[in-house]
């Protein structure tokens, strides 16, 4: 315990320049006085997705604030409890909005309190059976969530991981300026703090991240690294999946479990344009998720393929390095101002968010909320909207002036760039992107932005259909990942005899994007129609997944059975109405083309609810919904 006089100091100065709506929470929860929700302290609502920090409050009314909220806080340190030590759904719901200055619907009451915080993982223990056991395949983001649920309720369970490391994509990705573009205190565990030392972490905190997570649950005595699964089969007779699995020295070998996870996620594995002659540049090529070690750029020609999330991260970051960068786009895309880009936590906020859990939970809900489902509602189709082709609503229709203004504000004398990268569609009808200072770039005189299409790689050179030839000494493929093509990571063969593969091609679906009809004790985290398109944590998203799944299967082992598959109405019911959903969204937009639709046009990476609906979706499973064996 740090002495009181070194105490006050240090809250002081953290206090000073803290969130001044997440204070005010904070206050009204410790004094237990509602006025600190009413004028003079109502929040003035926001634009875009900013923090907010001064809540659009005077100087003076910022100061009462910050003045009371260190009282409190010094209080509470030395030992007055809180006036409101939980908050029901309704007070919650009137906090949230007076914090945000905008109504948040009263539904959004155990959805925030899910969100409130950090808290241990609320799992029963499930008695299963002698011998059962699960096995997971992946250990990223959504292997670690699996694995934490499975030893929280005393399954037994391994985790195979075909890298030599655990973190996924935030092992694997290494290209320069990797990072999230969700808030860190938003895209983190629920179950675990951490101490972020930034916004928007990039690459090496975040998968430092997952191995700290790793190693603090003992998640790693249940790891196998460098271990792959190669193949399952279901069979009938013990109810269990008989999996082969290769060991690091290249060994195979059997071994059956009762329930099988995967965790092997959707940006997996990389996809090379079809362009001719791409895999025969001379020079060095390589696909951005491949990146080198100890790669030179400097005075080096480099070209990029590609501008989508991965090019806007790299191309900034190394654009004063190169010699030359070319960049070749294939369509436009919409950014997004991005405020805290590069920014540190201050250390006295840190200290605060760390010390002050309070603090920490309604920072990390305002945050769910800016981040979660606020744009949900533009995002539909209006039938009698006067310009669909610009945009969707008169909403929508706002968030493309707003973003048009600040592309042209970051173009400065560059202007003659604009009808190079203003979309022609509407707003988040692609992934929208985190502006980690593109439109600045293409102001370097360095850069080149190449809009025509790529007719062939020859030689060192680019060729583009118009006749014109750029010349490169490195040649980086930022295409993505090939994300519509789910159960491709390890043969999967169901009751039936048919792999998974075979079953979907391009055109997964799957009951609450992870169950699918003919492969019983098989869940899919992060499966088809499970990316919030319009915001949110992923990894709340999977949290979601994850929690109908152990309700599921304690239902099901408690009911005495060994098996449970998702009946085929109910599966084809839940799919149709996915469907029905995205049609009036924007994602089914006829004027672009968008890595969420496959080739017959239907949406398979998004989910058409809002995050909440999924809240509530996955509160509880329905067994009657399930054939039980």
């Amino acid at each position: 315990m740090m002495p009181i006089s070194n105490e006050r100091e240090r809250f002081s100065e953290a206090v000073a320049i803290a969130n001044i709506p997440t204070l005010l929470m904070v206050l009204v929860q410790l004094t237990g006085d509602l006025a600190w929700l009413e004028e003079p302290y109502r929040v003035r609502r926001a634009g875009g997705v900013s923090d907010n920090d001064t809540g659009g409050l005077a100087e003076e009314r910022q100061a009462e604030v910050r003045a009371a909220a260190l009282e409190a806080i010094l209080a509470w340190r030395g030992g007055k409890p809180p006036a409101i030590e939980e908050t029901d759904a309704e007070l919650l719901v009137t906090m949230l909005s007076r914090s945000i200055g905008e109504r948040v619907p009263e539904e959004y009451g155990p959805f925030t309190a899910a969100q409130l915080g950090f808290r241990p993982l609320d799992v029963p223990k499930i008695p299963v059976p002698d011998g059962f056991r699960a096995l997971i395949v992946g250990a990223g983001a959504s292997g670690i969530i699996a694995a934490a649920n499975l030893q929280e309720a005393g399954i037994p369970f391994s985790i195979v991981e075909k890298s030599d490391r655990v973190g996924g994509v935030w092992y694997e990705n290494r290209y320069p300026g990797a990072g999230v573009d969700t808030p860190n205190h938003l895209y983190s565990f629920s179950f675990i703090p951490y101490d972020w030392p930034a916004y928007f972490s990039l690459r090496d905190e975040l998968f430092a991240y997952m191995e700290h997570v790793v190693r603090n649950l003992g998640l790693d005595a249940h790891l196998e690294l460098e271990t792959e699964l190669v193949s399952a089969e279901w069979e009938p007779a013990t109810a269990t999946w008989k999996a082969t699995i290769r060991e690091p020295s290249g060994r195979e070998r059997v071994e059956h479990a009762n329930l099988l996870i995967s965790a092997a996620g959707q940006f997996n594995p990389p996809v090379w344009p079809e362009i001719k002659g791409v895999h025969d540049f001379d020079g060095v090529s390589f696909h951005s998720a491949c990146w080198p070690e100890g790669l030179d750029f400097a005075g080096k020609r480099v070209a990029v393929i590609g501008n989508g999330a991965s090019a806007m991260q790299i191309c900034p970051e190394i654009q004063h390095e190169v010699g030359s960068l070319t960049i070749f786009q294939r369509s436009n895309h919409w950014a997004a101002p991005f405020e805290h880009f590069r920014k540190p936590v201050p250390e006295p906020v840190r200290f605060l968010i760390n010390e002050v859990p309070l603090y920490r939970a309604w920072y990390r809900v305002r945050l769910g909320w800016t981040f979660n489902d606020r744009v949900h509602e533009s995002l539909q189709k209006d039938p009698s909207w006067h310009d669909p082709a610009r945009s969707l609503n008169a909403i929508n229709d706002g968030h493309r002036q707003y973003y048009t203004r600040y592309i042209e504000e970051e173009l400065g004398n560059r202007q003659d760039l604009l009808p190079k990268v203003l979309p022609d569609y509407p707003p988040f009808g692609k992934r929208m992107l985190m502006d980690n200072g593109w439109y600045r770039m293409l102001r370097n005189p360095r850069v080149a932005l190449v809009g025509t299409p790529i007719a062939r790689v020859k030689g060192n050179g680019i060729e583009t259909e118009d006749g014109q030839r750029y010349e490169a000494d490195v040649l980086v493929i930022a295409t993505g990942f090939d994300v519509q093509n789910f159960g491709t990571a390890f043969e999967l063969r169901g009751r039936s005899g048919r792999t998974l593969r075979e079953a979907w091609g391009n055109d997964g679906r799957a009951y609450m994007g992870a169950l699918v009809p003919d492969y019983p004790n098989f869940f899919m985290l992060y499966g088809p129609n499970t990316q919030p398109g319009h915001g949110g944590s992923l990894i709340f998203m999977v949290e979601m997944q994850m929690h109908y799944l152990m309700d599921l299967l304690r239902q099901t082992i408690e009911g005495g059975h060994r098996s449970m598959e998702v009946r085929p109405e109910v599966h084809e019911r839940f799919s149709a109405e996915n469907d029905r959903l995205h049609e009036k969204m924007v994602w089914t937009h006829p004027g672009m083309e968008t890595y969420y639709r496959n080739d017959k046009g239907r949406v398979v990476i998004n989910t058409p609810y809002r995050n909440v609906d999924v809240f509530h979706m996955t509160r509880s499973a329905d067994l009657d919904e399930f054939v039980t064996g």
